[in-house]
């Protein structure tokens, strides 16, 4: 097999097209550059598109005493503490204007009475501050951004192409050569800068709210190169996901129910949040939400499919249609469940991952030069634990600032080129995975499924040290069948391949994840040890992981301290 090699030059890469590497491209053509997006799936799938509730903004639209200082607080609060508070004082700061740019791109926001955009309550947030389009916010800014960037001149959009490698030289990010499954072909692709917005690894998981594309490679890659993680430890599970039927198990049911007013209830139609929280009940934090249905059903409370109860009945057929349109058409077309006047059955769900690469809170800068990274693939922000609405947030602010800082960059730095002998040899790599006399214990899928179960069944909510340890030996294990797998067939929509290359990203992370698990020995937002229920002002600092020469080395950094014009706005950390 000898296949098409295409070069292409341009100022600035962006590997992911969800919102925030959207919103860094609109940046980059503004500031007169070249940008190439490369998305795996279609141009606009992005998993942006199943954030549902809303962006957190102190817009003070409904309630007027919010402002930034509130937001800034609660953001740093529900990260227990170890998240960075620039990145929060920056977020709190410039959400609203960001909101405000949507809406003048053609969002088109829910209303209150007054024509101000409507903002909802969501779990552990001190205001409403939910900026919302029903529940399909993100759906509205992928459709406005792309809006914006699609008849650029400067900018080109790649869909369905994966990059399998990216290249560095002298600590410099210069390039990739990426896959298209639609063309069957090669890209070798060389940048003066590149942003990697490829989200999160909620695949690595068996019942996830993700989508199929999750699967971390972004994070992988540019660890592979060089860049710091950081708080690999740290997954979110998203109370609510659906738990029947089977095929939909872990799809996402939007925080916008419960901050519209439904209750959560357990077989007994016990109101069990009353236990658990008295005061915020079901809009407590997620990891608090989370966990206490988790008890509720593995201390037999829990449903005929394995959940709890979820029900807004109450609030009437025609309120609900107005405000989840979405939810209202998923339960009916996927469980015959009218939500109007039955409640779901839901469950946690891996959601979130706030850990991932370590950047610059001001420039999202990496630790290789010339290599950025905004939105879930970055870390830093939500600390042990996300705001439900701040992802949102993220994408736009975080977004913006990655094209501003990338599009500097690529101004002040000349291109360097691609060794072709490198680019062959990646592709070589890549081709080597075809083999048509593969036999079916080959197939990566295989290793893939066990992967995902077993971090399903011993990385989840709570986190054992017997399970951790027997997670990791079954990693190694799997890295050692993962040599062996191949997959037959031609480089054009080739899943099997697909499956080999993200199998690698796979396990890296999922190997990570756990040692950062075993390492942190307490319970901090996300991450609950059952032997280590408290939480240990010892470990009031990020778990970080550095690749060189092929080895992986795990360290501590400190929390960087927050400034006393700030601290005074944030209550002071209790321990027990």
């Amino acid at each position: 097999m000898n296949p098409e090699i295409k070069k292409i030059d341009t100022d600035v890469l962006i590997i992911g097209a969800g919102g925030a590497g959207l919103r860094a491209a609109l940046e980059i053509s503004q500031a007169n550059l070249s940008c190439l997006i490369l998305t795996k799936s279609v141009l606009g799938k992005a998993h942006t598109v199943m954030a549902e509730g809303g962006i957190a903004a102190s817009l003070g639209d409904v309630d007027p005493q919010d402002n930034w200082t509130v937001h800034f607080a609660d953001t740093i609060v529900e990260g227990v503490y170890i998240g960075n508070y620039r990145m929060a004082e920056l977020l709190a700061k410039e959400a609203p204007e960001r909101v405000y740019e949507l809406e003048r791109y053609g969002a088109l926001f829910d209303r209150t009475p007054e024509g101000k955009i409507m903002q909802r309550a969501f779990g552990a947030h001190t205001y409403r501050r939910l900026c919302h389009i029903g529940d399909k916010t993100g759906l509205e800014i992928i459709r406005v951004l792309e809006d914006q960037i699609l008849y650029r001149d400067n900018v080109k959009i790649l869909d369905e192409t994966v990059v399998t490698k990216l290249f560095a030289k002298n600590n410099r990010a210069i390039g990739a050569v990426a896959w298209s499954l639609r063309e069957g072909i090669f890209y070798a692709i060389s940048a003066k800068a590149i942003i990697v917005a490829t989200g999160g690894l909620g695949r690595i998981y068996k019942v996830t709210s993700n989508s199929h594309e999750s699967t971390g490679d972004g994070i992988s890659l540019a660890f592979q190169i060089g860049a710091r993680l950081r708080d690999m430890e740290m997954v979110q599970f998203h109370p609510t996901g659906m738990v029947w039927p089977e095929g939909v198990r872990g799809l996402l049911v939007t925080e916008g129910v419960r901050g519209e007013g439904g209750i959560l209830l357990n077989k007994n139609g016990e109101r069990f949040m009353l236990r658990y929280s008295p005061e915020k009940k079901e809009l407590d934090a997620r990891d608090v939400v989370a966990r206490a249905i988790y008890r509720e059903i593995i201390e037999g409370r829990g449903t005929e499919h394995g959940g709890v109860y979820l029900d807004i009945t109450h609030k009437g057929a025609a309120f609900i249609k107005k405000k989840l349109p979405a939810m209202y058409e998923q339960f009916k077309e996927f469980a015959g469940v009218d939500i109007t006047k039955e409640k779901m059955e839901v469950a946690p769900t891996v959601h979130y991952f706030m850990g991932g690469i370590y950047v610059d809170p001001e420039t999202t800068a990496t630790t290789v030069d010339g290599l950025f990274s905004a939105g879930e693939a970055a870390s830093g922000l939500h600390g042990a634990n996300r705001l439900g609405g701040n992802s949102l947030a993220d994408i736009l602010v975080f977004g913006r600032r990655a094209g501003i800082y990338a599009a500097l960059y690529a101004k002040d730095h000349d291109l360097i080129k691609l060794d072709d002998s490198e680019v062959e040899q990646e592709v070589k790599r890549v081709l080597d995975y075809i083999d048509d006399k593969a036999t079916e214990d080959q197939d990566p899928y295989i290793i893939i499924e066990d992967l995902r179960q077993t971090m399903s069944d011993k990385v989840g909510i709570l986190r054992d040290p017997n399970d951790l340890e027997y997670a990791l030996n079954k990693i190694y294990s799997l890295k050692e069948k993962a040599k062996n797998v191949r997959a037959r067939g031609s480089l054009t929509f080739n899943q099997g391949l697909l499956g080999c290359l993200e199998l690698n990203h796979m396990l890296l992370l999922a190997e990570l994840i756990v040692r950062a698990a075993i390492e942190r020995k307490e319970s901090r937002g996300a991450h609950f040890r059952k032997d280590y229920p408290k939480k240990d002002r010892s470990y009031l600092k990020n778990i970080v992981f550095d690749y060189n020469d092929n080895n992986i080395k795990m360290s501590y950094i400190p929390v960087p301290e927050i400034p006393d014009d700030l601290k005074k706005y944030v209550k002071e950390e209790v321990y027990d």
